[in-house]
């Protein structure tokens, strides 16, 4: 490998690990969807996504807003609620997220011999 190949490969890399990082993981993505058909509040998010628990679903809240993909706001009102919304930004993630699950659900049907 070319010292220039070798830099291409390693930015790669990178912007793999980087992509990773933001979306990978079991929970990270089932939160995003979540968010996105209608759930804004803690509940409604946790009751959407079997198994998830409220301190992991605190954590993925955390980093997705860390990360621009998600907005947290506090609703004033007779008693303060919280809504969290996607973000534009988050909408990006369409281009990586379609073809995830396509290859997804191609994989299961090849492991169940059905392809």
């Amino acid at each position: 490998m070319t010292d220039k190949e070798e830099k291409r490969f390693r930015e790669k890399v990178k912007a793999i690990q980087d992509t990773m990082f933001v979306i990978g993981g079991k929970w990270k993505l089932p939160v995003v969807l979540s968010i996105y058909n209608g759930n804004k509040r803690f509940n409604d998010i946790l009751n959407s996504i079997p198994k998830i628990t409220n301190r992991v679903l605190s954590k993925e809240l955390k980093h997705l807003e860390e990360n621009l993909l998600i907005r947290r706001e506090v609703v004033d009102g007779y008693s303060v609620k919280i809504e969290y919304t996607i973000t534009e930004y988050c909408l990006s993630l369409n281009d990586v997220v379609k073809p995830m699950e396509k290859w997804g659900k191609m994989h299961r049907n090849k492991l169940r011999g059905l392809s």
